[in-house]
C-alpha cells in the first residue's frame, strides 16, 4: 500500500495514542504497587529528571538515592512479604498502622523498609522548584508558628537534632500541626511505635546518603537547599486532604 501523508499522519497518530496509552496504564501500575497489597511493591514515577534539583541536590545524589537506596527497600519488603501469608491490609498505610501485628520474626524487616518505601515516595513528591507557601498553607503556619521565618527555624532545629539517621516532619495532629522527628525509616503513621502519630504534610530525609556526595557533613547547608526545592503545592495537597 502506498503510504501517503495522510496515512503517515494517521499511523503516527495511533502509535503516538498507544504510547500514551502504554506510559499511562505503566504509571498507574506503578503508582497502585505504592498502595496495593495484592501486587509487588514497586518504585512511584519520580516524575522529573535526576538534574532537575540542581544545583541544591546533585543529580548523582538524586540516581543513587531513588534507584538504588530506595529500590532496596522495595526490594526487601517484597521479600518479607512474599514469606507471610494472609496479609489483611489494603494499603501500604495500613501495614504502617499495624507493625506490631506482623509475624514477630519479620517486624523489624517489615518495619525498616515499608517506612523506607513510604517516606521516600512522600519525599519525592514534595520536592519542586519555584513553588510558594499558597494563602491556606501559610494562614495555617502563622496561626501554629507565629511566622513563616519561625517554622522554619523550628523545623530546621528538628532536622539537626535528629542524632544519626531519620527524618524531620511537618504533620497535622488533632487540627493542628506540628514538628516531630523520627529515627531510621519510622514515621508519624506508624501508631503503635511513635509517640507522635499524625497525617505527614512534610518531611526531610536527613539520612547522610542523602546530602553527603554534595554537602558531605554539612547537613545545616542541605536543610537551606531543602527550602528552595520544597514542593508548597504538594504541602497543600496534604494538608487539605488530612481534613478528609
Amino acid at each position: 500500500m502506498k503510504l501517503t501523508r495522510k496515512t503517515f499522519v494517521k499511523s503516527a497518530a495511533i502509535v503516538a495514542g498507544a504510547t500514551l496509552f502504554n506510559t499511562q496504564k505503566a504509571e498507574a501500575q506503578i503508582t497502585n504497587a505504592l498502595v496495593s497489597l495484592e501486587n509487588d511493591f514497586a518504585l512511584p514515577p519520580l516524575g522529573y529528571n535526576y538534574d532537575a534539583l540542581e544545583p541544591f541536590i546533585d543529580k548523582q545524589t538524586m540516581e543513587i538515592h531513588y534507584s538504588k537506596h530506595h529500590q532496596a527497600y522495595v526490594n526487601k519488603l517484597n521479600e518479607a512479604k512474599a514469606k507471610i501469608t494472609g496479609w489483611n491490609y489494603k494499603n501500604l498505610n495500613e501495614v504502617l498502622e499495624n507493625i506490631n501485628n506482623i509475624p514477630k520474626d519479620l517486624q523489624a524487616v517489615v518495619r525498616n523498609n515499608s517506612g523506607g518505601h513510604y517516606n521516600h515516595s512522600l519525599f519525592w513528591s514534595l520536592l519542586k522548584t519555584n513553588t510558594k507557601p499558597s494563602e491556606i498553607v501559610l494562614k495555617s503556619i502563622n496561626e501554629n508558628f507565629e511566622s513563616l521565618e519561625n517554622f522554619k527555624q523550628l523545623f530546621t532545629k528538628a532536622a539537626m537534632g535528629t542524632f544519626g539517621s531519620g527524618w524531620a516532619w511537618l504533620i497535622k495532629q488533632d487540627g493542628k500541626l506540628k514538628i516531630v522527628s523520627t529515627p531510621n525509616q519510622d514515621n508519624p503513621l506508624m501508631k503503635e511505635i511513635t509517640k507522635d502519630f499524625g497525617t505527614p504534610i512534610m518531611a526531610l530525609d536527613v539520612w547522610e546518603h542523602a546530602y553527603y556526595l554534595k554537602y558531605q557533613n554539612k547537613r545545616a547547608d542541605y536543610i537551606t537547599a531543602f527550602w528552595n526545592i520544597l514542593n508548597w503545592e504538594k504541602v497543600e495537597e496534604l494538608y487539605l486532604a488530612a481534613d478528609r
